[in-house]
């Protein structure tokens, strides 16, 4: 089984300069890169880029951004925050992901989701009224293409394959993949019957809640004659000097975000007073190392995980307080965190457990 895994997310934001205007669209995904290359050096696990078709993201084609990445760093895992499987072709999907894993030695890994933001359905010509079925029809396919056994496969979405093999063939266990679960215990059981870890995205409310669901999964695992398997979490958060400070440079990009969100989704705006619940209990990890460090390994020990993944600096955030980010996550949380982690008797043995 795995080691702990502490990774960054990141849906590219279109962030703004040190005056406040918005960058462009290109230098934000150059950012990116210099921020992932900057990962690496302080010894963060993995960077994951997410999948929109948005004006403020800049994440449509992750699996680009993250060649470009690979071609500038040696050990960190690159992945995908989130894929929409649902409205991916699986056969494009497994060489895109296969050729990352060819130009980065083998350090691709992929989330998989059904997709909380569904602008891509009529992008590419999908019908939101088969939301559930395209997921798992596509998620069957995909798995059959990782295995790297030739394929007979045929469903309602897309041409049937006869005896296929698609290339670049992977080494057996390359492009570990995750299915990722927003809130559906019906998402929590498919990702035990294919037998998938399961990461978990939390981006409102106590991350404990989903206690339910991990001990869903361990009983489908064991239901479905499946190993037991690891278990992630993605969550909010933004790390500083100290907690003063991180509240004050996260707020107002967190509220801009969300009203924006609100607007879309008809949801109330978020107050300030809400913004320091969620940071008190809920799903942002804001403040100073020491106080981050203490939530993830009291959120990973509840949770059982063996993994975290950090969307880091909601919002427009100016790169130079992403960089400083990033640097404080991957010096100071994540070493902390693991001593947290491994002095909690429940957590080094569950730790133990997943290295067995």
């Amino acid at each position: 089984m795995p080691t702990l895994e502490f990774g960054l997310d990141t849906f590219l934001p279109v962030t703004v300069d040190e005056s406040g205007l918005p960058i462009s669209g290109d230098q934000a995904i150059r950012n990116a890169v210099d921020e992932a290359v900057l990962a690496e050096a302080v010894g963060i696990d993995s960077f994951n880029i997410g999948e929109h078709y948005r004006t403020e993201f800049m994440d449509s084609a992750s699996h680009v951004v993250l060649a470009a990445i690979a071609s500038r760093t040696e050990r960190i895992r690159l992945g995908s925050a989130v894929t929409v499987l649902s409205t991916q072709d699986p056969v494009r999907l497994y060489t895109d992901f296969a050729t990352l894993d060819a130009v980065s030695n083998g350090r691709a890994q992929l989330i998989v989701g059904r997709g909380s933001l569904t602008e891509s359905f009529p992008l590419f010509g999908f019908d939101l009224a088969d939301y559930e079925e395209l997921f798992e029809e596509k998620l069957d396919l995909l798995v059959r293409l990782l295995r790297g056994q030739p394929v007979t496969w045929s469903g309602n979405f897309r041409s049937p394959l006869t005896n296929q093999l698609v290339s670049p063939p992977i080494p057996q266990g390359h492009i570990p993949t995750w299915v990722g679960v927003g809130g559906s215990p019906q998402s929590v059981v498919r990702a035990a019957r294919f037998g998938l870890p399961l990461m978990l995205a939390v981006i409102a409310g106590r991350p404990e809640r989903f206690a339910p669901y991990v001990e869903l999964y361990k009983r489908a695992l064991q239901q479905h004659g499946q190993p037991d398997l690891p278990i992630g979490l993605h969550t909010l958060g933004f790390v500083a000097e100290t907690d003063d400070e991180a509240l004050e440079i996260q707020w107002p990009y967190y509220k801009e975000q969300f009203e924006w969100a609100a607007h879309e989704r008809g949801w109330r705006p978020p107050t300030y007073d809400q913004f320091l619940a969620e940071v008190d209990h809920g799903s942002m990890f804001v403040g100073s190392p020491e106080t981050v460090a203490k939530r993830i390994a009291e959120t990973m020990n509840a949770l059982s995980l063996s993994r975290f993944d950090l969307h880091y600096a909601i919002g427009r955030v100016p790169h130079e307080h992403r960089m400083a980010m990033i640097e404080l996550y991957g010096r100071e949380v994540i070493s902390r965190a693991r001593e947290l982690l491994a002095a909690d008797p429940e957590a080094e043995e569950a730790a133990a457990a997943l290295r067995s």
